[in-house]
């Protein structure tokens, strides 16, 4: 009895453990993170709400979106490739596009107000720069600002590319699960 307990016990782990792992390669914990509530912390969503003025393409959800999916609003983020901060800003792209956002003097990538309003303003930069692609203007500024514009103006439209795929389609998807009532507001 004890090995026919032990064996099934044995078996239960190996099919969760193959179940579980299909769950996460087929993206399952993404879709069940994007199917939550994204909930902008308190101290930005002010700052979401004004920085999204910057670029019109761009509402403050789909903005606040790009920020929840490239740092989860670590504002000391650093991703393997070398992004920084809670906009997730590459080094030399921040030192061409960084703002100093909150009139300190200081443009740095580690502000989060500084770079949510750098990411905004990119945003509009990138939306500019492939204005005359064919497609929806904020699916062609959302792959600029993953891919880069040259790589949009190349493919004339998302380069096809699954990681920027992926990531239009993400920032679309928790953009519609976005809150960014005012903290004082929330019952």
């Amino acid at each position: 009895m004890t090995r026919v307990i032990a064996a099934a016990t044995a078996i239960a782990m190996v099919a969760a453990t193959v179940v579980g792992g299909a769950f996460l390669a087929f993206g399952g914990l993404d879709r069940v993170r994007d199917a939550q509530v994204i909930d902008v912390p308190p101290e930005y969503r002010a700052v979401i709400v004004d920085a999204a003025q910057r670029c019109r393409a761009v509402p403050a959800e789909v903005l606040a979106a790009q920020v929840a999916s490239e740092s989860a609003w670590n504002p000391q983020a650093i991703s393997p490739a070398g992004a920084q901060g809670i906009a997730q800003f590459m080094p030399q792209t921040w030192d061409q596009y960084g703002i100093d956002a909150d009139g300190d003097g200081e443009a740095t990538v580690w502000n989060p107000i500084d770079a949510i309003h750098s990411a905004a303003a990119l945003n509009c930069v990138n939306l500019r720069l492939v204005q005359d692609v064919p497609g929806d203007e904020l699916i062609n500024t959302l792959a600029a600002y993953n891919a880069g514009f040259n790589n949009v103006l190349r493919y004339q439209g998302v380069p096809p590319f699954p990681e920027t795929q992926d990531y239009i389609e993400r920032i679309l998807r928790r953009a519609e699960s976005v809150d960014l009532t005012p903290i004082d507001q929330v019952a």
